[in-house]
């Protein structure tokens, strides 16, 4: 069978960090695995008893909790379903499935028929974000409302920049195990702010993993000429990937007067800093559209 990860002892780190960051959380987890079209699926449920539903995505070439931490504000309200993107670190199939057609909207739809949710609110940070534009390109009607955060899928980066302060140095990380090339890495995708235990875990998913090296396909205006429903989007001015200018004035053409935006002085992980002021701003637009 075809595997995403270098090695068993790779994997097996990969996944202890996995649950090491789940006692992290102080809500009661139900873990279901749900047989979709694309694999089986591992899906983290937390939250509200009767709260309204609210499907979160996780990062790229990351694992589920890492990201899904983010949000954890929004656990006291709401039903959380937080899978973890097959093809992906974590404990969904390894089958990874296309980003550029209507594969990941698919692999959604299932999910949602499986707990019988028609339409819901959608939260994707980075990655995530890239997904939940897929569902808004082939199904729209499932989406209630929807908050994108630095997300992929709308518009990308210099590529000069992403090869000089992330790919070199990680070539270096990845011939030698430089703490010093991490670190490098680290600060540039969080503007100097990412936790320990979250660098010790991108440079294991570095060293460990088959990056995932196609991004979400940058969406069109046609793809979503069928979509009309509130989108935040809330981008961060450093970050490498996803730069806040680029994105803002990219989904202004895209999403129309139901867009409101949010840009911070950030990278591409928040700081916690920046991460209370993204909860206050999901809180307020989730009770206004949701």
């Amino acid at each position: 069978m075809k595997t995403i990860y270098k090695s068993l002892e790779g994997k097996e780190r990969i996944l202890n960090q996995y649950e090491e960051y789940l006692t992290h959380f102080y809500s009661q987890i139900r873990r279901d695995y749900i047989q979709t079209r694309f694999g089986s699926t591992h899906v983290l449920v937390m939250g509200k008893e009767g709260g309204k539903p609210l499907f979160i995505f996780q990062g790229g070439n990351c694992i589920n909790p890492v990201t899904l931490s983010w949000f954890k504000g929004l656990l006291e309200e709401y039903k959380v379903y937080a899978p973890d993107t097959i093809g992906h670190p974590g404990y969904s199939d390894e089958t990874r499935i296309s980003a550029s057609d209507g594969s990941f909207a698919e692999w959604v739809q299932d999910l949602m028929d499986y707990y019988s949710i028609e339409k819901c609110a959608f939260i994707g940070p980075s990655y995530g974000g890239g997904i939940i534009l897929r569902i808004a390109a082939f199904m729209p009607e499932r989406i209630h409302c929807a908050v994108l955060v630095a997300p992929a899928g709308i518009s990308l980066g210099s590529k000069i920049k992403m090869i000089k302060e992330i790919l070199v140095p990680m070539i270096f990380y990845k011939i030698n195990g430089s703490a010093k090339s991490l670190r490098k890495i680290a600060d540039v995708m969080s503007s100097n702010s990412m936790k320990l235990l979250d660098e010790s875990i991108i440079g294991n998913i570095f060293k460990y993993t088959t990056l995932e090296q196609e991004m979400p396909k940058l969406t069109t205006a046609e793809e979503l000429r069928e979509y009309n429903v509130p989108t935040l989007v809330i981008t961060g001015t450093e970050d490498v990937f996803f730069p806040g200018n680029k994105i803002s004035q990219k989904a202004e053409g895209l999403l129309g007067d139901r867009l409101e935006l949010k840009q911070y002085q950030m990278g591409h992980f928040p700081s916690t800093a920046h991460l209370e002021k993204i909860d206050t701003d999901i809180k307020g637009f989730l009770k206004k559209h949701y």
